[in-house]
Formats: structure tokens, C-alpha cells, sequence
């Protein structure tokens, strides 16, 4: 007879959410995830908890404002990973183009309008990237830490 195998519980905490594709979905999506990350245990006013809501911020607006589909919205979804180490920020949407961060050597210039978030999350992630999804569009994600050991290894 083989003795029973218990395996420890895993608590999953995951958050998504479907916005409109819109200025103000993109902020309701980013006022939404900092609830949920308070919900978590992340403090409000730490690095970790002001790292995550930026990136959020840029994904979701870069969605709302580049992959905006007329008709179509934009999913948010975050993970906490099981052993609390960093939180997974998803966005996706339905536009096939799929973003590419600006070359190392070509920083945004004053006073120019955009160019600025992917190099943002880069600066903040610890990783991102961008995959397909289920029906037409993309996912782009990043993993972002919660701890100021494991915070930019750059």
C-alpha cells in the first residue's frame, strides 16, 4: 500500500477584466489593478506597487491607442505568481500589429509624443513579451517584480 501523497495548497489569485478600447477604459483598467493589487497585499506607495501600476498603465494604453479595433475591447488579465515573487500583467487585443520597442540606441527626443512605453516597461519588468492568442490579435505580457532583489537585472 502506498501512503497518500498531499500536496500543499496553491492559492491562485487572478484578476480579468474586458475594457473599452479607450482612453478611459485604459484608466479604469489601471485604477481596477491597483485595487486588486492592494487586495493582494501589495503595498500602495512601494516600488513594487508603483512599477506595477506604470507598466499597467502603458500596456493598457498602448492597447486603447495602438490595437484598438473599432468595436472590439481589450482584455486585462494579472497573475500573482503561487509564491508571491511577481505579479504577470496581460493585455490583449484584436489589432494584428504587433509592437516593437524602440532600438536601445534611439531614445525618444524631447518633447515628442510618443515612443516611450515599451522602453517604460522594459525599464521596469523583469521580462515582456508579446505571444498570439485564441482568435485574431495578440497578448502582450510582462512580469513584474515584487521584490527589490530580484528588481531590474539589467
Amino acid at each position: 500500500m502506498t501512503a497518500p501523497h498531499t500536496q500543499a495548497p496553491v492559492t491562485v489569485r487572478v484578476f480579468t477584466q474586458r475594457f473599452s478600447a479607450t482612453r478611459r477604459g485604459a484608466r479604469l483598467a489601471r485604477v481596477l489593478a491597483e485595487l486588486e493589487a492592494v487586495a493582494w497585499g501589495i503595498p500602495r506607495g512601494s516600488a513594487a506597487f508603483d512599477s506595477f501600476t506604470l507598466v499597467v498603465a502603458e500596456l493598457t494604453s498602448n492597447s486603447a491607442l495602438h490595437g484598438r479595433v473599432p468595436g472590439r475591447d481589450f482584455e486585462l488579465r494579472i497573475l500573482l505568481a503561487p509564491d508571491g515573487s511577481a505579479v504577470r500583467v496581460e493585455v490583449s487585443d484584436t489589432h494584428p500589429r504587433r509592437p516593437v520597442a524602440p532600438p536601445a540606441d534611439r531614445l525618444p527626443v524631447p518633447g515628442e509624443e510618443g515612443g516611450r512605453g515599451l522602453v517604460i516597461v522594459d525599464a521596469l519588468a523583469l521580462r515582456w513579451g508579446v505571444r498570439d492568442r485564441v482568435g485574431p490579435g495578440k497578448t502582450v505580457w510582462a512580469d513584474c517584480p515584487l521584490s527589490l532583489e530580484q528588481s531590474y537585472p539589467r
